[in-house]
């Protein structure tokens, strides 16, 4: 088992894995949050991370976050390293709002998942691939 130092800023519900449910974590907000449409901000997590050498984190909206909050993330992915585990490297969730909205300090916003490094590749230039052609993105239809 690895273990994950986890630093809290305030008192908001402490995370935890559930079991059989998914394997990424819910965040939640550290603060009460209102937004207007067109707004962004940087919704404070509360908590800080010491991932371990050779792993990093992945943080996605809930799936129910825009239809509760009316917001999405910015970056659609973020990406915490083990190098940002300072004492004050608080994680934030960057929100843009298409609603006026109110977030509640402990309400549910994002997720995470803690994944290895990717390995080491070699990229090698050919002229062809020599595969059939799937006939371009989105091409498997609609059924």
């Amino acid at each position: 088992m690895i273990e994950i130092k986890v630093k809290y800023f305030t008192d908001i519900d402490e995370i935890k894995f559930i079991e059989d449910k998914s394997d990424w974590y819910d965040l939640r907000s550290a603060e009460d949050v209102e937004m207007k449409a067109g707004e962004f901000k940087l919704i404070r997590l509360g908590i800080a991370m010491q991932l371990p050498k050779g792993y990093e984190a992945l943080m996605i909206p809930r799936s129910s976050t825009f239809k509760n909050y009316g917001i999405m993330q910015a970056n659609s992915i973020a990406l915490f390293d083990e190098s940002y585990c300072g004492d004050n490297d608080e994680w934030r969730f960057p929100a843009i709002a298409f609603r006026d909205t109110v977030i509640h300090k402990n309400d549910r916003i994002c997720q995470f998942r803690i994944i290895e490094h990717q390995p080491k590749h070699v990229i090698t230039k050919v002229e062809k691939l020599g595969n059939v052609d799937r006939g371009g993105l989105g091409s498997t239809g609609k059924k």
